[in-house]
């Protein structure tokens, strides 16, 4: 199959990755809300039918679904796997969520854009200039004078701070192979197709395990939270996917890391105006520092140097039918 190539619009792949990263940064406090009345998997598979029902009638209006009659048996195993990879983000990160503060889980989830980059080197051959290998090295690092921060400041709790952060570590994983396969699907389908058949996948699968006749006695301010989760996730994965099209997904993942730094504004912003509705993060000198270090590493991995020719497709993906790319 033919590898998915970005349009080279990467300014247009800037600002689309950047609103990505400043949704995400709001996500995790209104899910915090929303977990307090129900569960992660009901929370998971709501969010999911609202985004199916609302692609859905958007794309059928548009007759945005002709694609999926062209696609191959490979195009819909990978529609599958992407799916599968983004319901796991989903749930491990909300169960982790659920055991540690906003600003722990979005630095914890930042390995997904990292290992997203990675696998974008090995997959798609992309490449980075010298100057860009060090800004990823010097956000790497931050990353981890954060985390040792921390861990510090975890110690009345340290056994739930660490389950907190191996579960989102795992919707990590999950999620940077849900971004590759996205990737790939680009050069099969448009972006909101592939995100409807995502959707209405995970709404079926997670259905036998969501409660939702408890949704029905929720108050006003949990049914915010609730429907903002769920439109954020339309609007997010929208300006993420629309991101990959037109810019190198390495690109992409760098801008994206500086997401755990939005959340802390975001945080502090919140606590400052509304104190009971979230705790204030617990941050010292070292995370201030690798706070900033994330931020210039991203930076740099996203905007220094000039873009290489790709490397050469390996034999083995060369191999694969032309007829069963992307999005």
């Amino acid at each position: 199959m033919a590898l998915h190539q970005a349009s080279g619009r990467w300014q247009l792949g800037l600002v689309l990755a950047l609103s990505t990263a400043a949704l995400w940064a709001t996500l995790p406090v209104a899910l915090k809300l929303a977990l307090e009345v129900t569960d992660a998997y009901t929370l998971t598979w709501f969010r999911f039918l609202v985004a199916a029902l609302v692609m859905g009638a958007w794309l059928g209006l548009r007759n945005g679904l002709r694609g999926f009659a062209t696609l191959s048996r490979a195009d819909w195993l990978l529609l599958s796997l992407a799916a599968l990879m983004l319901m796991g983000n989903y749930v491990l990160y909300l169960l982790g969520l659920d055991l540690t503060t906003p600003a722990n889980a979005q630095l914890i989830i930042q390995l997904a854009p990292l290992l997203m980059a990675v696998g974008a080197i090995v997959v798609f051959g992309e490449r980075f200039s010298r100057g860009q290998w060090i800004g990823l090295g010097v956000l790497a690092c931050g990353l981890a004078l954060f985390f040792r921060d921390q861990l510090l400041v975890a110690v009345a709790a340290p056994g739930r701070y660490l389950a907190g952060s191996l579960l989102v570590a795992g919707g990590a994983v999950v999620w940077a192979a849900y971004a590759l396969a996205q990737k790939q699907l680009l050069t099969r389908l448009s972006s909101p197709a592939v995100m409807l058949f995502i959707y209405a996948v995970a709404s079926v699968v997670l259905l036998p395990t969501a409660t939702p006749r408890p949704l029905l006695e929720l108050g006003t301010l949990h049914w915010l939270a609730l429907l903002y989760c769920a439109f954020n996730t339309l609007a997010a994965y929208g300006a993420f996917a629309e991101a990959l099209a037109h810019w190198d997904a390495s690109r992409v993942s760098v801008v994206l890391a500086i997401t755990p730094l939005l959340t802390m504004l975001v945080v502090a912003l919140v606590h400052a105006l509304a104190p009971a509705m979230v705790a204030a993060e617990q941050i010292g000198a070292l995370g201030y520092l690798g706070a900033v270090l994330v931020v210039v590493g991203s930076a740099a991995s996203s905007l220094l140097g000039t873009r290489r020719a790709p490397l050469l497709v390996p034999a083995a993906a060369a191999a694969v039918p032309a007829d069963s790319t992307q999005r």
